[in-house]
């Protein structure tokens, strides 16, 4: 082994997990908050969001989420766009919208079928009985 190659250190490739972002209970953030008002000392504080491996900054959230409303501002919510209802009328318009579609095309096809039937009977040389349009 040459002095080169003992020297050059391939660093093992590992392949890290996809980060989940972490979720609290309602009840755990009572229980830190009850704890973090609790503390008086100088440091104190720092000394608990280290041992619960948190940010002051969800302290301050989960103050005002708390203020704004006990349970429910504690309680986690949904990320992402909120998914507004369907209205009815909306889903009607649709079906209708999609019949109407399939009625356009059935009588496209109709009418291409007729003309078809006029081309072929002229190349046959059948007459057709002339339609009566009053009815």
């Amino acid at each position: 082994m040459s002095e080169f190659s003992a020297a050059v250190v391939i660093p093992e490739v590992e392949v890290t997990e996809k980060a989940v972002r972490r979720q609290f209970s309602a009840e755990y953030k009572r229980k830190v908050l009850t704890e973090a008002d609790a503390c008086t000392r100088e440091g104190a504080i720092g000394a608990l969001l280290r041992r619960e491996g948190l940010y002051s900054s969800h302290l301050t959230v989960w103050r005002a989420a708390r203020e704004r409303g006990a349970v429910a501002g504690l309680a986690p919510k949904k990320r992402g766009p909120k998914v507004a209802p369907v209205d009815p009328r909306d889903r009607k318009i649709g079906e209708l919208e999609r019949e109407t579609r399939r009625w356009k095309a059935r009588a496209e096809r109709a009418e291409a079928l007729v003309d078809l039937q006029k081309k072929v009977s002229m190349l046959l040389g059948i007459a057709l009985p002339e339609r009566d349009e009053t009815r």
